[in-house]
């Protein structure tokens, strides 16, 4: 299994400009009482074709989960030459209750891998508010022989989550991509990854922290 990976000041640097002067006010805040919306604006990508991807709030505000259903990178065999790599990209409308902004803290990736010998795959996934100059990207390799559900974790230090700007409406992106590699595995064998599960869909979970705004 992937364990976590802490994201560094790069992902601090990516946000630093979409943030306003006065930033909001420090300390960890309970999720606000009313619910947060979160719409899909565009979904983009192999990975997640039209209606194949759903975004679903926790009720208590302090998680989304986007579930796909047919979101599968492979390698060799009767594969296509194009589908050793997927991607899907969302563009999330959230609208936050008044008084409050968001980060998100840590997000959790599931899925099966079935890797040959010789043959590796990656699973990378980036976050950014719209109007940011940059990405940063945060991979994580498995390699071959594998054959097993997998986790990927990314988490932020508290210090370095980057916020959603005050009173400014910012749809927040999530690019992921699997890559699958034949590297020396045996022709006409097949390594595949996936994002989902024996039924179909699985749940991508991202953990959000809130704080309060500062008074206008």
């Amino acid at each position: 299994m992937a364990g976590g990976l802490i994201l560094g000041g790069a992902i601090a640097a990516l946000f630093a400009t979409a943030l306003p002067a006065s930033g909001p006010s420090s300390g960890i805040e309970d999720p606000p009482p009313d619910r947060i919306v979160i719409k899909v604006a565009t979904v983009n990508g192999s990975g997640c074709p039209l209606g194949t991807a759903a975004v679903a709030v926790s009720p208590d505000n302090t998680a989304f989960t986007v579930t796909y259903s047919d979101y599968l990178a492979q390698v060799g065999g009767n594969a296509d030459p194009t589908a050793f790599r997927r991607n899907c990209q969302l563009n999330l409308i959230v609208h936050v209750p008044q008084g409050f902004t968001y980060a998100i803290a840590s997000a959790d990736y599931r899925g099966f891998a079935s890797l040959q010998p010789g043959a590796s795959s990656t699973e990378k996934a980036s976050y950014y508010f719209q109007g940011s100059p940059s990405t940063a990207a945060i991979t994580h390799p498995f390699r071959g022989p594998y054959d097993d559900n997998w986790q990927a974790t990314d988490v932020t230090d508290w210090a370095q989550l980057v916020w959603a700007p005050c009173g400014v409406q910012r749809n927040f992106n999530i690019n992921t991509e699997l890559r699958v590699s034949a590297g020396t595995s045996s022709p006409g064998s097949t390594s595949f990854m996936t994002m989902d599960s024996t039924d179909g869909d699985i749940s991508t979970v991202y953990h959000l922290a809130w704080k309060e705004c500062p008074d206008s």
